[in-house]
């Protein structure tokens, strides 16, 4: 029989493909995973960064699609609490929108399509009492406030990947996938790494996650593609709009929704669009027209406006939308679809999706690539932490309290964003430091040597951007001097070539 390097190569380094890697791991499948540029670079850090059913879909009658993202919810909540939180939800009554009773029932159906163990229900309120009232406008004297949770999507999926790696993962970023020929049992794929230099590789299964790029593979023939809808999604940050840890989701007109989420302490997340997309999806940027629709749609809700002087930050992303026929974007279907092709060499393409679904989405692409690939293993993600999610009880609070007992000499920002953003993983981190002069220098503000080598050499940061706004968000507050000394940093560090071992046959090929 002919030795073949991998079980499968997952091609794309968002949530899908991060998720798909993991899962196979965990069932004893070799797995490869390339990503292009850095894991959740683009659609998979673009999200409105909610783990959420989509009450919206009600509308359109998608009930299954909501019942399994909130199926899904509470999972993930089980997960990983350090990186998914509860999030309560204010909805402003708009009777010529839609009628209370309307309102009512869908909220309803939303609280019973699953089992909910950790989340409260919705109820009425009176704005004029609530403190959700005071931001809003006078008008409003009527809501409502449901549940669901938020997420920080970036470093979920390099979590992931993480647990893909410990579980006998390669992780290769900054490595594009070329071409591939495929055999009766194997592909033999050509990778490229960011020093320009070809690899060639073989796997008994080839899994294409490339989100938007997935028909612009080399790989597969028309017939094995599917209409897609490319959509992009924009966002504005501004500094905090309110003095509470409720969120807003407000209704348009154009049957749109906008939320308004309070976010990193100190700013509030607004978003998003829905407008089809044309261009690459590597350099999707919001519109002048995005940002006026963004602050004109919660500007009729608060009682201050929002103009576009007052955002600090924006960003954008284009995700692949299953071509369903819907009028237009913001109706078209979230949900997705896995192709299993095995008359020859495995493939498995995977069209759609959202972050909510992607672990069940993961579990559905292992359970078929079970049989061609020989795995025995049974389905496992449902009931095992993620990285840092190993919290006792899932109890984030009291987890926090202990760590910043344990680490009494970092101030208390720094016990609150470690304990967020590595959960129990925070510890090991700072394995024999004692002090903040152990710590080493502050390269950027909030950001130590400590840290900045623990993302080099545990989580694949590469570059500046990687750091400041995907491991961290650090850059919120980051000024370009501040940017350009943590790139020197990493210069000076070797960082870089350090990494490129990542991209060499020696690991590549196994």
């Amino acid at each position: 029989m002919e030795q073949v390097d991998w079980d499968a190569l997952v091609v794309g380094g968002g949530i899908n493909g991060a998720g798909i890697a993991r899962d196979l791991a965990g069932r004893g499948a070799r797995v490869l995973l390339v990503e292009q540029d850095d894991l959740a670079q683009h659609t998979s850090s673009a999200s409105t960064k909610l783990i959420h059913g989509g009450l919206r879909y009600l509308e359109y009658r998608e009930f299954g699609l909501v019942r399994k993202a909130l199926q899904e919810r509470e999972v993930l909540l089980a997960m990983a609490p350090h990186l998914i939180a509860p999030l309560r939800f204010v909805m402003p009554h708009v009777p010529e929108l839609r009628p209370a009773w309307m309102v009512r029932a869908g909220l309803f159906l939303y609280d019973h399509l699953s089992r909910r163990a950790v989340l409260e229900g919705s109820k009425g309120i009176n704005l004029r009492e609530h403190f959700a009232g005071t931001a809003l406008s006078a008008a409003f004297t009527r809501g409502f406030v449901y549940s669901d949770a938020a997420v920080d999507d970036a470093r979920l999926v390099v979590v992931n990947a993480i647990d893909a790696r410990e579980r006998g993962s390669r992780i290769a970023t900054r490595t594009r996938f070329m071409s591939a020929k495929r055999g009766p049992q194997t592909w033999h794929a050509t990778l490229s790494d960011s020093n320009g230099r070809t690899h060639e590789v073989s796997t008994r299964a080839l899994v294409n996650a490339a989100g938007p790029w997935v028909n612009a593979l080399a790989i597969g023939t028309a017939s094995q593609q599917r209409a897609m809808r490319l959509v992009k999604g924009s966002h504005i940050v501004t500094r905090k709009l309110f003095d509470h840890d409720h969120a807003y989701i407000f209704q348009n007109h154009d049957r749109r929704i906008v939320f308004a989420i309070p976010w990193q302490g100190d700013y509030t997340l607004i978003g998003t669009t829905d407008v089809d997309y044309q261009g690459s999806p590597a350099h999707v940027q919001i519109s002048s027209d995005e940002i006026a629709y963004l602050c004109d749609a919660v500007s009729r809700y608060f009682r201050n406006p929002v103009r576009a002087d007052d955002v600090v930050w924006t960003y954008a992303g284009v995700r692949p939308l299953l071509e369903d026929g819907a009028d237009d974007a913001v109706s078209a279907t979230r949900d997705y679809q896995l192709d299993l092709d095995t008359d020859a060499a495995p493939l498995m393409t995977v069209f759609g999706g959202k972050i909510t679904t992607y672990r069940k989405l993961a579990e559905q692409a292992a359970d078929e690539l079970a049989a061609p690939l020989g795995l025995t293993g049974a389905a496992w993600t449902h009931q095992v932490p993620l990285p840092g999610g190993d919290i006792p009880e899932a109890d984030f609070t009291r987890f926090m309290l202990d760590f910043g007992a344990r680490h009494r000499f970092l101030p208390t920002t720094l016990v609150q964003r470690f304990a967020r953003a590595y959960g129990t993983r925070a510890d090991p981190m700072l394995d024999g430091i004692l002090s903040m002069e152990a710590m080493g220098q502050a390269i950027v503000p909030g950001l130590y040597e400590a840290e900045a080598r623990y993302l080099v050499d545990q989580e694949w940061a590469r570059c500046a951007d990687d750091i400041l706004w995907r491991r961290t968000k650090l850059g919120l507050k980051a000024t370009a001097s501040d940017r350009e000394r943590l790139e020197t940093w990493l210069r000076e560090q070797h960082a870089i070539e350090a990494r490129t071992d990542f991209c060499r046959s020696s690991v590549i090929a196994g």
